[in-house]
């Protein structure tokens, strides 16, 4: 099994060479076939003029499958990479097809069913791909049989989650840190890999160093701290290796582009989707005759209250014994609401904030001041997510759930702030649409939780925040 993980991302590369040169070898036999032989475009294109259009279509697949992670076929759940690849050849051949109908001065546009066939090649050998490459994929890595290391709480939450992925790994053992480290260190020598999980820095250090020497794969919950050195500076100042941790969140020219690109895009939005947000608002409104759109105050940047717009996804008055997260099945969301919740769409009129400038189209979730106020009383840290403005979309509404814990939460934004760039917020916008068809990001809290933080959720924050000094 070792032996063979050195092989793993040359296979994969591989793999991604095959599917590219697939969809490439379609567009480019449809464009000598159809367009270019039957002088659809209305002018004769050399030898170099080919290889250059096919050269492009091949880098817009490269580039688009790479935004949306098309490629990680062992990595990702496969509902992920079906939805990423299909994403990638609509996006790629729709662009393609304008570039053609630019080439042609706008003279096939109704010629556009060689394009078509492509799609429909294109898709069905994505799909093939997918589903052949995640069965050799398993044959050839099994999951691993992995050993959990747990401290003074229950691992329960943990477990739960692994168990989501038992086609990575398979938690074959699990033992405390009470055992002692000889005895954990002798348990880790039967697995093929560690997970350690929320254990004081000193003892998790040790783990992480004798899974080094062993050669024996490990995974590791990280601390707030770890974010922080993940994102660090490298200096070299002297012949003593410096970490620079600069903690200022975005820089002026960062904010400016983030800025520029926030007004752009929400302004086309509201354009392009103005029959769509009519039709809602006219939806809610005909429902029950209350308001259609609901206000909130929220927090942004530096802990500014700002008031959110959304659509109105419950019923008229339905926080009038105080504030609360949505729960699963609750009974306070209306049959309207509950379809825009599952798709997302009741977020849509926060484009407006955006404009405002009180949000950004990516960034931490808007959270309510008095439950983020709850928060802060178990982790003071909760607020470190203040240092950007609240987004829209972001990582922890990517990676997360509806009903993550705020610890994890709190972990996944100071990942994105530590790491913002350019690139990383065109791919979570990406990713966003996948999550659309994906109901369990919408998941509410518990029928018995207040916030996420409280009972078993209240219970993991406590010893987060006491694992994380």
């Amino acid at each position: 099994m070792r032996k063979r993980e050195r092989y793993k991302r040359l296979i994969m590369f591989l793999a991604s060479v095959l599917i590219v040169a697939v969809q490439t070898g379609a567009f480019a036999y449809t464009w000598f076939h159809d367009y270019h032989v039957k002088s659809i475009i209305g002018r004769r294109y050399g030898y170099w003029g080919h290889w250059a259009l096919i050269g492009l279509y091949a880098l817009m697949v490269i580039l688009v499958s790479k935004l949306f992670s098309a490629f990680k076929v062992g990595y990702q759940r496969v509902l992920d990479v079906v939805l990423s690849q299909i994403f990638s050849v609509l996006i790629v051949n729709a662009v393609a097809y304008l570039q053609l109908a630019l080439i042609g001065r706008w003279r096939f546009l109704t010629h556009i069913e060689p394009m078509l066939r492509v799609t429909a090649f294109n898709l069905c050998a994505v799909l093939l791909w997918v589903f052949f490459m995640r069965w050799i994929y398993a044959r050839i890595y099994p999951p691993h049989a992995v050993l959990l290391i747990y401290g003074r709480f229950s691992p329960k939450a943990l477990l739960r989650k692994m168990e989501g992925r038992r086609d990575k790994y398979i938690v074959t053992g699990k033992i405390s840190l009470d055992c002692g480290v000889d005895a954990i260190k002798q348990e880790i020598l039967k697995h093929e890999a560690v997970m350690i999980g929320d254990i004081p820095s000193h003892e998790r250090n040790l783990f992480l160093k004798y899974c080094f020497e062993n050669n024996i794969r490990c995974y590791c919950q990280p601390k707030i701290s770890d974010i922080m050195v993940m994102s660090s500076e490298k200096i070299h100042m002297f012949d003593t290796p410096l970490l620079l941790f600069r903690n200022c969140g975005l820089t002026i020219e960062k904010q400016v582009i983030k800025r520029v690109f926030d007004l752009v895009v929400s302004v086309l939005m509201l354009i392009v989707l103005s029959p769509l947000l009519l039709l809602i608002a006219l939806l809610v409104k005909a429902y029950d005759g209350g308001p259609v759109f609901y206000k909130q105050a929220r927090l942004t940047k530096d802990g500014r209250v700002f008031m959110v717009y959304k659509f109105r996804s419950m019923c008229v008055d339905s926080e009038k014994q105080g504030a609360r997260l949505a729960m699963k099945r609750d009974s306070r969301v209306t049959p309207i609401g509950n379809i825009l919740r599952n798709i997302h769409f009741d977020e849509l009129p926060q484009l407006l904030n955006i404009i405002k400038g009180d949000m950004s189209l990516v960034g931490p979730r808007p959270e309510r001041p008095e439950i983020a106020a709850e928060y802060c009383k178990e982790i003071p840290e909760f607020s470190y997510r203040l240092k950007v403005k609240a987004g829209l979309t972001g990582y922890a509404q990517v990676y997360g759930k509806y009903n993550t814990t705020p610890y994890d939460k709190l972990k996944l934004d100071l990942t994105y702030i530590e790491n913002y760039s350019f690139l990383l917020d065109l791919q979570l916008i990406a990713t966003t649409v996948k999550i659309l068809f994906q109901k369990e990001n919408t998941e509410g809290v518990e029928q018995w939780q207040k916030t996420a933080a409280a009972g078993t959720g209240r219970s993991e924050t406590k010893n987060s925040k006491k694992s994380a000094q």
